[in-house]
């Protein structure tokens, strides 16, 4: 574990897997094998969201407002799950994650709650775990790097039918991909090929990051009118910069004058 004043920790070389934390300027960041930062959070709002393309994520909010149930594949640092936990009252919150020292370092540092009747953390492996029949959500997140790479079990065609299968009517499915993977346009073509009813891709503010949305079910052409008057409504309840997101949704998806297309 280390807790250094620079913001570029070095890299441990006896173990690829060492989980550590680094801090600069009030912000806790987590790192898992690499420089690479994992997940971060403001010391003094936790339960903020720190980085951009966490906060782009949960643009999910407009196609599904109110989610009963959430199923993320990755804890991290926990940025996500707080936020959810901490926002969507009527949610469930499940989490995967594979290593029991991020757990115990996200709950440490990153003050990820204990288990109760609204929050679950389950240590196991995220692709057995997508792979059973008797799990269903209505989110499914899945931000699945280990080091600097796309976990490769959370990126195969396999995964990705699996997830669909495990959205109930009208669920959506949110990935994190990096633009500068060199699997990004297999991995795209993968979750398009899963998901017949459709995608949405969401540059996020930090370039590199692309958000995708899977929808379990077509759901039709979006009016930008509606997901206007959404978008304010989700900024003034939550303080994310969802006009932004809608805006967004432009750059890299079909649309017309008054339409968004799946």
């Amino acid at each position: 574990m280390k807790f250094l004043a620079k913001w570029r920790v070095r890299k441990p070389t006896d173990d690829s897997e060492t989980v550590y934390v680094s801090e600069r300027y009030g912000v806790r960041s987590l790192h898992i094998g690499s420089d690479t930062i994992q997940s971060s959070m403001r010391i003094a709002r936790p339960n903020d969201l720190e980085l951009s393309y966490t906060r782009s994520m949960m643009a999910f909010l407009l196609f599904v407002p109110s989610p009963a149930d959430v199923l993320m594949i990755g804890l991290g640092g926990g940025s996500l799950a707080k936020f959810v936990y901490d926002r969507l009252d009527a949610a469930r919150t499940r989490v995967i994650e594979v290593n029991p020292q991020v757990l115990s370092i996200a709950r440490q540092y990153f003050h990820v709650p204990p288990d109760g009747p609204r929050f679950e953390v389950i240590v196991t492996d995220g692709a057995a775990y997508v792979s059973r029949d008797d799990v269903t959500t209505d989110i499914l997140v899945v931000d699945g790097y280990e080091a600097d790479a796309h976990a490769e079990e959370l990126a195969s065609r396999a995964f990705y039918a699996a997830g669909l299968q495990r959205l109930r009517p009208g669920g959506v499915m949110v990935v994190n991909l990096w633009g500068g993977d060199k699997l990004y346009n297999t991995l795209l073509q993968r979750i398009k090929d899963a998901f017949p009813g459709g995608t949405l891709c969401l540059p996020a503010e930090r370039p590199g990051n692309v958000i995708v949305f899977a929808f379990e079910r077509a759901p039709g052409p979006f009016r930008w009118s509606d997901l206007a008057r959404g978008a304010d409504a989700l900024q003034n309840e939550h303080g994310l910069e969802y006009p932004r997101f809608v805006e967004g949704l432009r750059k890299m998806n079909r649309h017309d004058a008054e339409h968004l297309y799946a």
